[in-house]
């Protein structure tokens, strides 16, 4: 008998379990053979075609309300609730589950960025001051400035560092680490050496961590959040304590 086609075989044994006069079929090669590229038009509406049976894929009826509390999240809408809704919820399955008390709550924000011609955002950081801290921790901020009047202001205010030139170097060698720098206008030229280090950290009017005012400088950027877009749309942060 000889060995199934779909197998393996010993070499030379297909010849020797072969009748007299036939010729043996080769054995079956078990790569596949390299394909041919494809068209640039032909990958491209094929994608098109792969995105538009995803669509349909996930385009299911969902169905209404659960009636326990038991079920298959994927087939049912998500339930939506109101503000103070949901935060008494928290509140109470802090109480059940005995979690800690001040533990905080986070927000997700999915911003509608779309643009014409499908350009993209990117991605971009900023910073708020709320109205109530819900946080003893304030962030470390360092001021440049070469004037010893404005640099006393500085440390009036909380500066954690204060300085001119000469803290390039220790930033450079990461011997200075602080969560914010502010500076003033007068020394920004002289701070290009720490462009690419500091990169969005980097003094600018734009995130108002460049001016003359300093001790409004200091209390925002001490006292503030930084909230990040990332994945083009979607803001994570946190808001509160529960």
């Amino acid at each position: 008998v000889l060995a199934p086609r779909s197998g393996w075989v010993f070499p030379g044994l297909d010849r020797r379990l072969a009748p007299s006069g036939v010729t043996p079929v080769p054995p079956l090669r078990f790569y596949a053979a390299a394909a041919k590229t494809a068209k640039k038009g032909s990958q491209k509406g094929k994608q098109e075609e792969d995105k538009k049976q995803q669509v349909r894929r996930w385009r299911r009826p969902l169905m209404s309300k659960p009636v326990d509390d038991v079920y298959l999240t994927w087939l049912y809408e998500r339930p939506s609730y109101d503000l103070e809704e949901a935060v008494g919820m928290l509140k109470k399955f802090q109480e059940l589950d005995f979690t800690y008390p001040k533990q905080f709550v986070y927000i997700n924000v999915f911003l509608d960025m779309a643009l014409q011609k499908n350009k993209k955002v990117d991605p971009f950081a900023s910073s708020v001051l709320l109205p109530h801290r819900f946080t003893e921790d304030t962030n470390r901020v360092l001021v440049f400035t070469e004037n010893e009047q404005e640099a006393e202001i500085a440390r009036e205010n909380g500066a954690a560092v204060v300085g001119g030139v000469e803290l390039i170097k220790w930033i450079l060698e990461d011997e200075i680490q602080v969560d914010f720098y502010v500076a003033v206008p007068a020394i920004i030229p002289k701070l290009i050496p720490l462009r690419n280090k500091l990169k969005r950290k980097y003094p600018n009017t734009k995130r108002k961590s460049l001016g003359n005012d300093i001790p409004k400088m200091l209390q925002h950027f001490r006292e503030c959040l930084e909230y990040m877009v990332q994945d083009e749309r979607i803001i994570k942060t946190r808001i509160a304590r529960v």
